[in-house]
């Protein structure tokens, strides 16, 4: 595969290897990936601004940043910071995150899509804070890329469908979907291995976490997975927790995630691109390791 076609790779600052990390950083735009995409975990912002000074070509965003955790005139001075240093190669994606999450860092929420207009809103008119980046919209369901769409510069999934993408992507205006200049992103977990089962596995594991989260089971159930997430809530109230990863079926798995050999991620990864996913960002695992190793395997995969 070509340098150019290259997806973009998710990378965490992981606490106690954040040097390490920006080392895996500075090997991934070596090597010729299209874009570093930074989650909350360890400070996506902070991680960001070294990644501005630590590499020179790769372009750098967050996906995503949560803007209940600082007022927006204090984010927006730091995103500008960051997109002056990096010499203009900043996306900022901004999320609402969730209730449940949100809840433990007792920071308190409102509606989701009007606090992220006001959000928008008060970064743009923030003074004197420099040039902001361009502003990405963590998207889910449709209300929220709908008003991707309508004021941000684009929009960035996370473990989304592939047979419901093209859904989402009809609920922005038509002339967003045709512009080169509308960012359109998806978070997509990825382990490569010749031993399929076993990187299914890993990437069940990934998902775990998110089957929790009451949006994302509605956003399945609205994607056509009525029957799975209904046996997985039953699962979790029972608290029969050892039931999940049977309940998370292949079809479920392959629709969202990409897995096994190069050549099968490969394919999977045209199909997004095919869908209108401009950007896919692939969030590594490893059969035989942590995040680190997920990235050396990458690398050597793509080389």
């Amino acid at each position: 595969m070509p340098a150019a076609t290259l997806p973009a790779v998710s990378l965490s600052a992981m606490p106690g290897k954040r040097t390490k990390a920006l080392a895996a950083a500075l090997e991934l735009e070596n090597a010729g990936f299209s874009g570093i995409y930074c989650p909350t975990f360890g400070d996506g912002m902070a991680f960001c601004q070294a990644l501005a000074q630590s590499t020179s070509r790769i372009e750098i965003g967050t996906s995503i940043a949560n803007i209940y955790t600082r007022v927006a005139f204090d984010y927006a001075q730091s995103a500008a910071f960051i997109q002056e240093i990096s010499g203009g190669r900043f996306r900022w994606g901004l999320g609402v995150s969730h209730a449940a999450l949100n809840d433990r860092l007792g920071v308190r929420t409102g509606k989701p899509v009007a606090d992220m207009r006001k959000f928008v809103e008060d970064c743009r008119a923030a003074p004197r804070v420099g040039e902001l980046p361009p502003i990405v919209l963590a998207g889910l369901r449709d209300p929220m890329v709908r008003l991707a769409g309508e004021i941000a510069d684009g929009v960035v999934f996370a473990n989304v469908a592939a047979s419901h993408v093209s859904h989402s992507l009809d609920v922005l205006p038509a002339e967003k979907r045709a512009s080169d200049e509308f960012f359109v992103g998806n978070m997509i977990p990825t382990c490569i291995s010749d031993d399929v089962d076993a990187a299914a596995a890993v990437n069940r594991k990934t998902l775990m976490g998110y089957l929790g989260l009451p949006n994302y089971r509605n956003y399945w159930k609205a994607a056509g997975y009525v029957e799975e997430m209904e046996g997985i809530e039953k699962a979790r109230a029972a608290k029969d927790f050892d039931k999940l990863p049977a309940l998370m079926h292949d079809r479920w798995l392959d629709d969202t995630t990409l897995f096994g050999p190069l050549a099968k991620v490969r394919e999977g990864l045209e199909r997004w691109i095919d869908l209108g996913v401009h950007t896919p960002i692939l969030v590594p695992s490893s059969t035989s390791g942590g995040q680190l190793k997920a990235v050396e395997e990458l690398i050597d995969a793509f080389r």
